[in-house]
């Protein structure tokens, strides 16, 4: 029986051949608003706010996600709110662990002058460009990190895939994608993808 070399150890075909999907989903919107207009510091507590607060009122999740929640066998969310909520929302009264592995990666904006103002998204982009290319995470997670995190989370992830359950994992947009990047390294590939929305998710296999 041919062997494949797994990132943490060997196993056979067979064992690839029974692995499940893994599917990672984006939560729902948080109820904060993004219509202002913020300096560095502003968008540093706006920021805190957002990992603090839960789902905005009113929103119906996907039939298709719901549908992946049914048909997992294992479902994890990270201890943030707006991932916890969301979880709940999907998953139709089925347990679900909570795991700060998940988390997002943090987005400490750079130390622009106070005169610099600008909306939300925009110091999103910025920061995430800031913390990724020239290593600015003001003593929080570095890249670094962040990426041995990922793996930690994708080695998780195709353990509890390996013996044919579907893992649906309800987090964060910009972690999930590290987390993909790391599950295609392992030698999963991406079969579905609804994009970076929220409510959407991306689906990987083992061919």
């Amino acid at each position: 029986m041919v062997e494949v070399l797994a990132a943490d150890g060997v196993f056979t075909a067979a064992d690839v051949a029974r692995s499940g999907a893994v599917i990672l989903a984006r939560h729902g919107e948080p109820d904060l608003s993004r219509k202002v207009r913020l300096t560095a510091d502003g968008y540093r507590h706006w920021w805190g706010a957002y990992e603090e607060i839960g789902l905005k009122q009113g929103q119906t999740p996907p039939a298709s996600l719901i549908e992946t929640a049914r048909n997992a066998g294992a479902l994890i969310a990270s201890t943030r709110p707006r991932s916890m909520e969301t979880a709940r929302a999907v998953c139709g009264g089925k347990a679900f662990a909570q795991d700060p592995l998940f988390i997002e990666a943090p987005l400490p904006p750079p130390p622009f002058p106070a005169w610099v103002k600008m909306s939300p998204r925009l110091w999103g982009f910025i920061s995430r460009f800031w913390w990724w290319f020239f290593n600015h995470h003001a003593g929080q997670e570095s890249r670094a990190e962040a990426e041995v995190r990922a793996d930690q989370a994708a080695r998780m992830v195709v353990d509890l895939a390996r013996d044919g359950q579907d893992v649906l994992v309800v987090a964060h947009g910009f972690f999930n994608t590290m987390i993909g990047e790391a599950l295609k390294r392992q030698g999963w590939r991406c079969t579905e993808d609804q994009g970076f929305r929220y409510w959407r998710a991306r689906r990987f296999e083992r061919d």
